[in-house]
């Protein structure tokens, strides 16, 4: 298992709000993929994956027709 700060973020839809949510945990998990899968269950969702040069991976996601984003930095 390896241990992942991760970044949540949920984009506003409003177009005279561009906040948006951010929440930050520390998960130890063996597969952020896995995990992303797991936190969209019985949603329809779909995503797409990038891993940076850093070894970041990044996961932009769209349920609901709501944009979110999970980051998780190995720690």
């Amino acid at each position: 298992m390896k241990e992942y700060e991760v970044i949540w973020e949920i984009f506003n839809k409003c177009p005279r709000n561009q906040m948006r949510d951010v929440l930050v945990e520390e998960v130890e998990i063996e597969d952020p993929e896995t995990y992303v899968k797991e936190k969209f269950k019985g949603e329809e969702v779909s995503f797409e994956k990038t891993v940076l040069e850093d070894g970041t991976i990044i996961f932009d996601i769209l349920t609901s027709q709501i944009k979110q984003r999970c980051s998780f930095t190995e720690i």
